[in-house]
């Protein structure tokens, strides 16, 4: 039996949203952006209207704004799209228990075997599509395909320039359709790649898809079949409910509101950003071996800053644990420069409940410790407990409180 799968993508989902909450948006274009302020003024989703100005996604609010003086600018609502993006997931799973949360506004489903309940597949991307869009205003996209892969590419390139919103795309005319795409609209290959594939003198998906696979694996390894299965619409990943459970890492990057010059002021951000990074771990009851830092100076026209990661002896959950072992990565790598934006990961996780004890290490008081902190926060608020330095001009941990994914709730 020939699996249907569907990527459902909601259109300009938090434009959508604000346009559907505020009928006097409707013929307006609209953006939701960042702070200007804080420096986070970057176009999040961009309605139709302000699309045909030229506005697109990801590019600086001043930038849109000289394209089109009239933009109708809206701050995110983030817990907001999260809520409805969860009433989504439940409309969806009115037509099978297999919906996979892609993105905030992407989800795949698995329809293999529905007919005889809902009809056909476009019958029932037709049902969902109006059910979204009567019940929360959305519209929605729907692209569909025998595979997770073919369903996403339906969707990405076809289905969001069709009239209907729909898109078929299989193995039988992927030939006549997608492989006449350039090579940079396939789904997984970004600019360096695409740059790379054309030095090769590969221009289209279906010139990579005949290209031959040796070539590819020699230069790319596992990587270079990917490119290949991809561009030949080859995918065996099931549409699964647990796509999110498993991690590989715990993390957490933030733009700061100002150049941070001295490294009392960053050493302020690293400590609230190991303390989160250890709080999520806890949460999801893992430690981990390996700490990331990276920093990002202030230059855009001379790019400066290091990535680098340091093992631990033993692996933690622990703030103070982690602020230390990015301190030295700092004092190490750190040029000197002023910094613009900061990320601390922690990686190489197992699982907290089992771990070896030292005695050269109180793990024991740590853990009661950092429990105490968490049923507090739980409790009282994420600010109810903040470490002193974090009332220092350049602390972020009561501004972060109110954000969601790095925007305000």
């Amino acid at each position: 039996m020939n699996k249907v799968i569907f990527l459902v993508d909601m259109q300009s989902f938090y434009a959508s949203i604000e346009k559907s909450a505020n009928p006097k948006l409707k013929d307006q274009p609209v953006v939701v952006a960042g702070d200007p302020e804080r420096r986070s003024g970057i176009i999040l989703a961009a309605c139709p209207i302000a699309k045909q100005y030229g506005v697109k996604t990801a590019e600086a609010l001043w930038e849109a704004k000289q394209k089109c003086p009239e933009l109708v600018i809206v701050r995110p609502r983030m817990k907001l799209y999260i809520d409805i993006s969860y009433q989504i997931t439940q409309i969806l799973e009115r037509f099978t228990d297999q919906t996979e949360v892609f993105s905030v506004d992407e989800q795949f489903m698995d329809l293999t075997g529905t007919e005889r309940l809902f009809g056909d597949m476009y019958a029932v991307a037709k049902k969902v599509q109006g059910e979204i869009q009567e019940e929360l205003g959305v519209y929605a996209r729907v692209g569909i395909g025998p595979n997770k892969i073919l369903a996403k590419i339906a969707c990405d390139a076809f289905a969001k320039k069709n009239e209907d919103g729909i898109f078929y795309l299989s193995h039988d005319n992927m030939q006549e359709t997608m492989w006449k795409l350039p090579v940079g609209k396939m789904f997984g290959v970004g600019g360096r790649m695409e740059r790379h594939l054309q030095r090769m003198g590969i221009q289209t998906i279906g010139e990579l898809a005949n290209y031959p696979l040796q070539y590819l694996k020699k230069r790319w390894g596992i990587n270079g079949e990917v490119l290949s299965n991809t561009a030949n619409g080859i995918d065996y990943s099931p549409v699964t409910t647990n796509t999110h459970n498993a991690q590989k890492a715990v993390g957490h990057h933030m733009t700061l509101p100002r150049d941070y010059e001295s490294l009392e002021d960053i050493k302020i951000v690293l400590l609230e950003l190991s303390e989160e990074v250890a709080k999520r771990a806890r949460g999801k009851h893992y430690r981990g071996h390996t700490v990331s830092l990276g920093v990002r100076g202030a230059n855009f026209d001379q790019p400066t800053g290091f990535h680098r990661q340091i093992k631990l002896t033993s692996p933690t959950n622990y703030g103070m644990d982690i602020f230390h072992a990015t301190l030295k990565l700092l004092n190490k790598h750190w040029d000197g420069l002023p910094v613009r934006s900061v990320g601390v990961t922690l990686s190489q996780l197992q699982s907290a409940d089992v771990y070896q004890l030292s005695l050269f290490d109180p793990s024991v008081k740590k853990d009661q410790l950092s429990q105490a902190m968490d049923d507090i926060r739980l409790k009282f608020g994420q600010t109810a407990i903040v470490r002193a330095s974090s009332l220092h001009e350049a602390g972020q941990v009561f501004d972060r409180a109110k954000k969601i994914g790095g925007h305000y709730k």
